[in-house]
């Protein structure tokens, strides 16, 4: 049996939900800036945008634990999953507006597969808050999301050491080493948060379901 919501509770999950719906948007946003990175300037302002809706989204959330006596879940798993939601959308806003400020040139093959890699991963945070309302029901569906985000992170960890790797032994010029391994870092950062979400689902299903 799911659980049985007022419209309050209802609002939890829909601000949440909204918020992974944003940040999926704004996965593809950076996947457009690996390949496209002519038009940064364009695509930092339609990330900003995408940033600026979560945070409200976010700041209704906090107001509403401030405000509401039960909760559909413990105050403080809410409190950390929005605040994990709001880490992993302003890494995706950090990387683009980082491909801007230093002028990158064209992204590496590895750099793009990282970013395809965060793509995959804020699908299926997408997918598992879809979950969360029934989640006595879907919590095997759950699992199976959070287990994918934590083999994309793993697949992150591999690949970053290779890039990184790549970077030093074939790129001639300091500056872009220096550009390249810090947008190649923020890269895998964000698939750490991913899995740190997931973490977290995963908490949940524990308590609830």
């Amino acid at each position: 049996m799911g659980f049985r919501l007022k419209p309050r509770e209802e609002k939890f999950f829909n601000n949440l939900s909204e918020n992974t719906q944003l940040i999926r948007e704004a996965a593809d946003v950076l996947v457009e800036a690996m390949s496209n990175h002519e038009n940064l300037l364009e695509l930092m302002t339609k990330v900003d945008d995408l940033e600026h809706q979560a945070d409200a989204n976010t700041a209704q959330i906090f107001g509403l634990l401030n405000k509401t006596f039960i909760t559909p879940l413990d105050r403080e798993d809410i409190y950390s999953i929005a605040q994990k939601l709001d880490d992993l959308m302003d890494g995706i806003q950090g990387i683009i507006e980082r491909m801007d400020l230093y002028n990158t040139g064209a992204a590496s093959e590895g750099a793009k597969e990282l970013a395809g890699l965060v793509v995959k991963s804020v699908k299926q945070i997408d997918k598992s808050f879809s979950y969360l309302p029934e989640l006595k029901k879907q919590k095997d569906k759950l699992e199976v999301r959070c287990n994918r985000v934590c083999e994309y992170e793993m697949q992150g960890d591999h690949l970053y050491r290779i890039e990184v790797a790549k970077l030093f032994r074939e790129c001639n010029d300091p500056i872009e080493i220096i550009k390249w391994k810090e947008i190649l870092f923020h890269l895998e950062d964000i698939l750490d948060t991913c899995e740190d979400i997931a973490k977290l689902l995963r908490g949940v299903v524990v308590k609830y379901a």
